[in-house]
C-alpha cells in the first residue's frame, strides 16, 4: 500500500495541451521523459510510482515535481551549459584538421605532439581521440607484429604438403 502524497502537483496545463507537448518533443528525450512524469502525476500515480516508471529515482521525481510547480514547463527544461569551452579556438581546430589531413595514419600520441608543437596546448590521450571523433576520424588499434615471423609467411602457407614433396 502506497502513502498519501503529502504534495499535490499543480496541474500548470490541460491533460490535451500536455499530450501535444509530449508529441512535439519525442526527439528531446530528457525533456520527454520529464513531460511523461507530469503525466502519470497527474493521472494519479505516486511521484515513486511515477518515477519508476519513466526509469529514475524517487528523489529525482520530487525534483522534477519542485521544478513543474515552481516554473511549470520550463522548469523542466535541462538547465547545463555544455561543459567547459575547448582550449583550441575554432581557427586552431581548423588548421589541426588541416594538417592531420596531410598525412593518411597518425597514432594518438602523434597527434598530441603535433597539438602542443603548434599550438602550445597540452591534452590527455583521451581528449585527443574525443576531437578525433569530432572531426569524423575513425580511431582504431594497429594489428600486432610478430618478431617470429619469416618474411616470406604468407607464401610458405600457400604450399601444400604435395609442394614439399
Amino acid at each position: 500500500m502506497t502513502k498519501p502524497e503529502q504534495i499535490q502537483i499543480q496541474k500548470h496545463l490541460s491533460i490535451d495541451d500536455l499530450d501535444q507537448r509530449i508529441k512535439s518533443l519525442e526527439r528531446d528525450t530528457r525533456v520527454l521523459k520529464r513531460l511523461y512524469f507530469i503525466k502519470f502525476r497527474y493521472q494519479g500515480d505516486s511521484v515513486e510510482k511515477a518515477s519508476e516508471r519513466v526509469g529514475v529515482t524517487r528523489m529525482v521525481g520530487y525534483y522534477w515535481q519542485e521544478r513543474w510547480n515552481e516554473s511549470s514547463y520550463e522548469g523542466l527544461i535541462p538547465r547545463f551549459a555544455g561543459g567547459r569551452p575547448s582550449k583550441l579556438t575554432p581557427e586552431q581546430k581548423d588548421r589541426l584538421l588541416k594538417l592531420l589531413q596531410e598525412r593518411e595514419h597518425w597514432i594518438t600520441e602523434e597527434v598530441r605532439n603535433l597539438i602542443h608543437k603548434e599550438f602550445g596546448i597540452e591534452y590527455t590521450l583521451k581528449q585527443v581521440r574525443i576531437i578525433l571523433k569530432k572531426f569524423g576520424m575513425r580511431y582504431a588499434k594497429p594489428f600486432p607484429h610478430d618478431h617470429r615471423r619469416p618474411p616470406n609467411a604468407e607464401d610458405l602457407l600457400k604450399k601444400t604438403p604435395s609442394d614439399n614433396g
